[in-house]
Parts: C-alpha cells; structure tokens; sequence
C-alpha cells in the first residue's frame, strides 16, 4: 500500500538547532509530495516566527513559555497558565488541519502540540539533535511512534522497547556540496589562499566567551601571519569593540577579517582549515557533514549543559577537541594555532567527523514519516 503524504504538523523552535533541522525536514516533505500542506507550530516571540515564514511555510504561534529557573510561584503560574490556553489553541488547531502525522523537534511548542496530537490519536515522532535528550522530547517521546536521534546510545532516555532511529540531524542543503578550498571564496573575504584559515563561528548573535578570548590573543595572528589569517565571525553584538579593539592596536590587518555577520557560509566553510564553535547540534553536524577538524567551546548557558555533552560525544571518538568556557581566555587561541601547524592532527580530526555524519539524515527521517502514516493507514483500512 503506497500512501502520499498530504497533510504534515511541524512543531517546535526556540533556537536555530531547532529551526533548521525542522525547515531541512519540511522540504525534504515538500520535494517528494509537492502538494503537500506542511504547517509549523512555534512560540509567540521565538525565532521560528521570523524563519519559517521566511522559507515559505505558515506557522501557528503558541503563547506557550518555559519554566522560569527562579520558581517564582507568580512566574510559575502565569507559564502554566499559558501552557493551558496553548494547549486549547493546538488542540483547535488539530482538529481543523487533521494531520496525518505530527512531528516534533524540541521547544516549547513541542510539548503542548505532540501532547494533544496523542489525545486525538494522531501519531507522533520525535527528531532530537542532542546527544542528552531534552526534558521536552523525554516527555512527547514517551507516546511516539519513532524517536529520530543524532547520536549513538541515546535509548537511556526513551522508554524501554521505544523505536529509535540513528538518523543525524538534517543540515542546510547549500552546505552539502562545498568545494573545498575554492578560489571565489578566498576572493569573497579577501583572504590568501596560500594561509591556513581560521574560522571563528560563535552564532549570529556572537559568543561573548569565544570573542573575548579571540581579542586577549589576536596579536598573535599577526606574529603568524605569514602562514595563519583568521576569517572571525563576531556577532552584532561585538563589532564595534571588535573594530575598535583592532584599530587600538593597530591591527587592521590583512590576516584578520572581523565581521558581524558571515551571509555565505558555504565560502566560509570552503576555506575553514580549523573551526572554532559552539557545540550546538546543528553546529556539530554541519562540521562532520564537511569533515571539518573544529575545537569546541560548549556554551555553559544551556538546557542541561547539552552542548558540553554533544562535544564529548566527538572527543570520544577524536573529532574534535573541547575546551571549556572557563579555559578559553587563557587557552583557546594557542591551540587553535598549535593545531594549524600540526596538518596531519587536522587531517586526523577532520576524517573522524565524517565518519560521524549521516549525509541523508532529512531523506531518512522523512522516509519514517511515510512509514508511520502507511501504518497508520493500512490499520484503519481493516
């Protein structure tokens, strides 16, 4: 029995991690079945309610918040309060849209959403990028059909029998097919394709940490400048201290490119030979799609300390290096430059990344959608 996929609920959000992978797997719906309706469900005031819209998909917003970490007993109540009327709206929404399955990838929505999708006996699956599962997919993935996951060894957090499929976490399809090394990337930043390329990515919004440990030691690029240059993603937050940090020290120059905002990843990627990043998923899994070696700062600002638990999941297996957030001021710039003089470290790093990826990971997650309503579809026909 072949079954077309009409009718999908996406629901999640909150951060990019979540964002991506979720529009990654809406258009791989959307390239198999056209016609398909893909509907998003997000949180009122998060960053889905700006990217979704943006790749072409409607999207229902929630009034829907997380638990305040101060337990302020009014706090408390107003977000429960929320949580009761969000749970009101989805189950609405629901039953107007009849999806044939919902699919949830993390966030506040998350919750109310896949919550009432079991009450009205619509099936469930859950995509977690993380290698620590979060509270939300622990919950929702207690009635799931299947459990989509990045990492190994993550049935710990699932019920005993629960479906669990390694599927990696969908990235970008621009990135996929980045030519390495190419001679308009270089030109796109005004970079030298004779140095060794460091890429600094702390998100668009900057890591304070990682750009405070960058300007302690940007000297030094310039001591290594006939072999080193540094391509540095800042953040709006930073740029103007960033520009004026360099200009105090007379370092406007060649082997530092400093900018806000990088709009073409691919060339970034292209000429990337050491990456410096947070340890978000979305982050990790684009590094091992493009077997980039990386040194990790896992953000100690996170849901139960995640992204220090996604890194050691590469160190494990000598993908990547970590250094803490407390370390690096005093430790990340001598080895980022300590590994750009070590190619065969570099060539090493970069190799047990790709080993990690999982290149059809929105093709396979997808392929256990159609599985799941075929099922649902051939029970209801008996």
């Amino acid at each position: 029995m072949s079954t077309k996929l009409t009718n999908v609920v996406i629901s999640g959000g909150g951060t990019g991690g979540h964002i991506f992978p979720a529009i990654s797997i809406a258009n791989e719906i959307r390239r198999r079945y056209p016609e398909c309706e893909v509907t998003f469900v997000g949180a009122k005031g998060r960053m889905e309610e700006e990217k979704v819209p943006a790749a072409g998909y409607d999207i229902i917003l929630l009034p829907v918040e997380g638990l305040s970490r101060d337990k302020n007993p009014i706090k408390l109540c107003i977000t429960l309060w929320k949580l009761y009327k969000s749970s009101r709206q989805i189950r609405k929404e629901l039953k107007r849209i009849r999806p044939q399955i919902v699919i949830g990838v993390g966030g506040y929505a998350s919750a109310p959403t896949l919550l009432e999708a079991n009450k009205l006996k619509i099936p469930t699956l859950v995509q977690e990028q993380n290698s620590f599962a979060g509270k939300t997919n622990k919950l929702v993935g207690k009635k799931a059909e299947t459990i989509c996951v990045a990492y190994k060894d993550m049935a710990r957090f699932f019920p005993k029998g629960k479906p669990i499929i390694l599927t990696g976490n969908p990235i970008r399809k621009e990135l996929a097919h980045i030519q390495p090394h190419a001679s308009e990337a270089y030109q796109h930043f005004g970079l030298n394709p004779e140095k060794r390329t460091l890429l600094v990515i702390g998100g668009s919004l900057g890591a304070r940490t990682i750009n405070e440990s960058m300007a302690a030691a940007v000297k030094q690029f310039v001591n290594e400048g006939k072999s080193v240059q540094l391509l540095w993603q800042c953040g709006k937050s930073y740029i103007e201290e960033g520009k004026a940090l360099l200009k105090s020290k007379d370092l406007e120059d060649e082997n530092i490119v400093l900018t806000d905002f990088i709009n073409r990843m691919d060339y970034a990627y292209s000429v990337a030979d050491l990456v410096i990043s947070r340890a978000g998923a979305s982050s990790i899994s684009e590094l091992c799609m493009l077997g980039k070696p990386s040194i990790l700062v896992p953000s100690p600002n996170v849901a139960e300390d995640h992204q220090t638990k996604n890194a050691q999941a590469l160190v494990a297996d000598n993908a990547a290096v970590m250094i803490t957030d407390a370390e690096a001021r005093e430790t990340l710039v001598p080895k980022a430059l300590e590994l750009l003089r070590e190619e065969n470290k570099l060539e090493q790093l970069g190799a047990n990344a790709l080993n990690l990826a999982c290149p059809r990971a929105d093709e396979t997650i997808v392929d256990e959608v159609v599985r799941i309503v075929e099922k649902r579809a051939e029970s209801k026909a008996r």
